[in-house]
């Protein structure tokens, strides 16, 4: 059995896919054994036949529509059967030594839940994308050192949650603390996740020897597209809600208030304060409903730790933030 699955969702990126799985045929020597598999959320485009006359040894699951990102990940996630899973958006070029990086990072230690690759802009290599995910008090996600020069971010650390565009996982404590929560459709659902694992006491990483080359909102369209827009502010809600006990929601509100107004205006200003604000409406909604109550994490006196040490990163990350990054 390969030690590795490296699942791929993709949705009508046949204009990325030649590059993607081009990068992973190259792969420095030393890598590990690794299979691919694409999940396809039902593209129109000739996603499926590129596959297939270009990369006959890439494994392929279709799905008849677009379910969206958690649902296709975690279809690819039961599918394998490997210790690690790496998740690579359709719109990466790994560098030829990501998987090798990802590896070494996360057989360090085993309470490592989670690798975050360092992921360069695409047309801008010089620059970060992403150096790992944080969320703060106010509310906000945000990647660590997005549009920085990248040579300030060559070295290991901790980071909050990693991101699910290019990330390694340990399948086992996947399988104990649950895939990806489908009902965040897409965007934060990396954060969600990375977010349980620290709760149940595992740390999440950031390598810098695995780099990944994004384009970034392929399959939406620009940073602040109005689907976007509507998924992140109601995902938004529903990550802090569900990860957070009552007590430390309370805690958290004299922050989250201001933090959801700063963004409402933000939004505003670019034509999209309304959609926003449904958004958030959503997002409570979601929070509220049956689905949303099955899915809010269980508060355990044993964690008790892990919450102060989560709390403690939300007020640091409120600096980090003030700091640029």
């Amino acid at each position: 059995m390969k030690k590795i699955t490296v699942v791929i969702p993709n949705y009508n990126g046949a204009r990325f896919l030649q590059d993607c799985l081009q990068a992973l045929e190259q792969q420095e020597p030393g890598t590990p054994a690794f299979d691919v598999l694409v999940v396809d959320n039902g593209s129109q485009d000739e996603s499926l036949k590129l596959i297939a006359e270009g990369f006959p040894w890439v494994q392929v699951e279709t799905l008849s529509e677009n379910t969206g990102f958690c649902h296709a990940v975690n279809t690819g996630i039961r599918r394998s059967a490997s210790p690690y899973v790496i998740l690579l958006n359709n719109d990466t070029k790994a560098g030829p030594g990501f998987v090798l990086g990802l590896y070494r990072a996360i057989e360090r230690d085993p309470g490592i839940f989670s690798v975050s690759a360092g992921m360069r802009m695409w047309d801008r290599p010089e620059r970060m994308d992403d150096a790992g995910d944080r969320y703060c008090a106010l509310g906000w996600a945000y990647a660590r050192g997005k549009g920085k020069p990248a040579s300030q971010y060559g070295n290991a650390c901790e980071v909050f949650s990693a991101c699910g565009g290019a990330a390694i996982y340990r399948r086992e404590i996947l399988m104990r603390i649950g895939l990806f929560d489908e009902a965040h459709f897409a965007y934060l659902e990396d954060l969600d996740i990375g977010w349980r694992a620290r709760i149940y006491g595992y740390r999440n990483y950031y390598e810098p020897s695995a780099e990944v080359l994004h384009y970034g909102s392929a399959s939406t369209g620009s940073r602040y597209n109005r689907k976007k827009t509507a998924l992140a502010a109601a995902n938004n809600v529903y990550v802090a809600g569900k990860n957070m006990p009552f007590l430390q929601w309370l805690l958290n509100l004299p922050f989250l208030v201001p933090g959801f107004l700063v963004k409402s205006v933000f939004f505003t200003c670019r034509g999209m304060g309304k959609l926003y604000l449904k958004g958030l409406a959503a997002g409570f909604k979601k929070l509220l409903s049956e689905e949303g109550r099955r899915a809010k994490v269980p508060f355990r006196f044993e964690n008790l730790g892990n919450y102060l040490a989560i709390q403690g990163q939300l007020y640091l990350n409120i600096l980090r933030f003030l700091k640029k990054y």
